[in-house]
């Protein structure tokens, strides 16, 4: 009897074993465990491109308000065990945000009329960017069971377009100016009617690629079909390191959510 139900529990366990490698197999490449491909992937971006951390100069965020893009991109993946693997990619994308915050000495380069002016603002501040480039995310892949992928690496991104636009006026107090040169210098009143604009510049000053790290997860909802999420966090500061109109660093976060099809 014993030896009976020795038996049992020995078949039941390989049927249990059995039907997980049939659960990876059916669910790893389309080849093999060790196999590779291509993923196509669509995806609606949204994030911003902010100070890390908040400089003391932003009193208070009023609104942040990221302009959704989208990314458009390709994966090349190679899986060298059942779990393990590594992936490269092209993802075209758009995206940008806009924000508003209350500012107080806030220095920057402003433009009214055709004059061009440094100084330090008091009031509202508001930013938009969009950015248009492609991105080349270089990741290691991890399976964390049959439909669930984690990824992690570093990326490149390269930008074709960029703009960067804002302006300054005064705030819900009715508080807005620049003081010339310095805190204490030349007081110039601005209000919603008549106010500082950045100068045209600025996008030029920003820098055409930026390094970063992506960390990101698959859904395999169907045999081809993924669902994904990523997020991309910049370590490379937008602006060129000559560029003194912007005085502290920023970065661009953003993160993507969409389908994608695996070949």
């Amino acid at each position: 009897m014993k030896h009976t139900l020795y038996i049992i529990v020995a078949l039941l366990s390989l049927a249990a074993h059995a039907q997980q490698e049939d659960a990876w197999q059916k669910w790893g490449p389309t080849e093999g465990l060790k196999g590779g491909g291509f993923i196509v992937r669509a995806g609606y971006v949204v994030g911003g491109t902010t100070p890390l951390p908040l400089p003391a100069e932003i009193r208070k965020i009023n609104e942040f308000s990221p302009r959704g893009g989208v990314s458009l991109g390709i994966d090349g993946y190679r899986m060298f065990s059942k779990r393990w693997g590594v992936s490269l990619g092209a993802h075209f994308f758009w995206e940008g945000f806009h924000t508003s915050a209350d500012v107080k000495n806030y220095y920057t380069r402003v433009k009214r009329d055709e004059d061009v002016t440094d100084g330090y603002c008091t009031g509202t501040n508001v930013t938009n960017t969009e950015m248009w480039g492609v991105t080349i995310p270089l990741l290691a892949t991890f399976r964390i069971s049959p439909r669930w992928n984690v990824s992690f690496g570093p990326y490149l991104s390269y930008y074709f377009k960029q703009t960067f636009t804002g302006e300054v006026y005064d705030n819900e107090d009715g508080i807005g100016y620049l003081r010339v040169g310095s805190p204490i210098g030349p007081k110039i009143d601005a209000d919603r009617n008549t106010p500082f604009t950045y100068p045209d510049d600025f996008a030029d000053n920003m820098r055409p690629m930026n390094v970063g790290i992506e960390v990101g997860f698959d859904w395999k909802a169907l045999r081809h079909m993924n669902v994904f999420g990523l997020l991309d966090w910049g370590l490379t500061n937008i602006w060129d390191p000559k560029f003194e109109a912007i005085t502290f660093k920023m970065f661009p976060i953003y993160g993507t959510v969409g389908v994608a099809y695996r070949y």
